[in-house]
């Protein structure tokens, strides 16, 4: 559906995407990650047609956005972090004037915007004053300025800026109910929002894509392999014994316990291998009790921090 391939954007000397290449596909949810000044809204630019790039392409439905601009605009949807509205509109005049930009005939234009207005959740006060709506109504209309002409791709940049925890969690719920229909790019700060409704992560830093995987995959690749974290009743020597037996353990890492008479520990897995069951059976045997036994996960947070504090070479 978007295919970017080797794409450089510089402003003088300065790179501000650097040979970058992903490829999403149609129905994907796709989290777009990066610190500030990484290049990502400077990414989401070129893919829209609002910005050209330096070097490389962007194609959309296998057509480059240089060749067939008009047709690629068609088809994507665009909410910048702070939404290009009216405020001494009503909705009705906004969504209607940005209907007549986007060229919808005359007889589509009401059902066209009275459905829009129904799935984002704003046909109750469609005949309000924007500068008199809220900051989460305010973002529920620039979604539904995206969301007319039908695209088949929002891109959505920063959708839950400013907003509070409730206003956050009605639009992750209306962006996941949209992605049923749509392909999503979607740019956040807001990284357990990114982890709730999109299956796939795109890191950017200092203009190089440094990842591009689940979330999951992301975790493992940081940590090396599996990781469980027990806390086992017995003495560290015994239970070093008993675990480096198991041939699918590869490192134990023994950390501070805070009970008495227990050991705390990181079991490292050979390879992708799931090692619970063997360190179950082995400390069973052995008869040492285990009190924890659970999978040391990264959150996104920490996928994302590691990945973007690194040095570039």
């Amino acid at each position: 559906m978007v295919e970017v391939k080797n794409l450089t954007r510089r402003y003088g000397p300065h790179v501000a995407v650097d040979n970058a290449s992903f490829k999403i596909e149609k129905g994907e949810i796709v989290g777009f990650l990066g610190p500030n000044g990484a290049g990502k809204s400077t990414t989401m630019n070129i893919i829209t047609g609002y910005l050209s790039s330096t070097e490389g392409s962007v194609q959309v439905d296998g057509m480059d956005i240089l060749d067939r601009p008009a047709e690629i605009k068609k088809m994507i949807g665009y909410l910048p972090e702070t939404p290009p509205l009216y405020s001494d509109m009503t909705i009705d005049e906004y969504l209607g004037f940005a209907a007549d930009i986007k060229k919808i005939s005359k007889t589509e234009k009401k059902p066209h915007l009275d459905k829009i207005k129904e799935t984002v959740g704003i046909d109750d006060v469609s005949g309000r004053l924007i500068k008199n709506l809220s900051k989460g109504y305010k973002q529920r209309v620039g979604l539904a300025q995206a969301m007319i002409g039908d695209p088949q791709i929002l891109v959505l940049d920063e959708p839950t800026a400013g907003l509070d925890p409730k206003q956050i969690l009605e639009i992750r719920d209306l962006i996941t109910t949209l992605g049923k229909d749509h392909t999503i790019i979607l740019s956040s700060h807001i990284l357990p929002e990114v982890s709730a409704v999109c299956k796939r992560i795109l890191i950017i830093n200092r203009g190089l894509i440094v990842a591009d995987d689940t979330p999951e995959n992301l975790a493992k690749r940081i940590l090396g392999g599996n990781r469980i974290h027990l806390r086992v009743e017995g003495t560290q020597e015994a239970v070093k014994n008993t675990l480096l037996k198991i041939l699918t353990v590869r490192n134990l890492e023994f950390l501070e316990s805070p009970e008495s008479n227990t050991c705390e520990l990181i079991a490292e897995a050979q390879g992708d291998n799931d090692i619970r069951r063997d360190i179950f059976r082995a400390l069973s045997a052995a008869s040492l009790p285990i009190l924890l036994m659970r999978s040391q996960d990264l959150s996104l947070e920490d996928i994302f921090l590691n990945l973007t504090t690194k040095e570039v070479a």
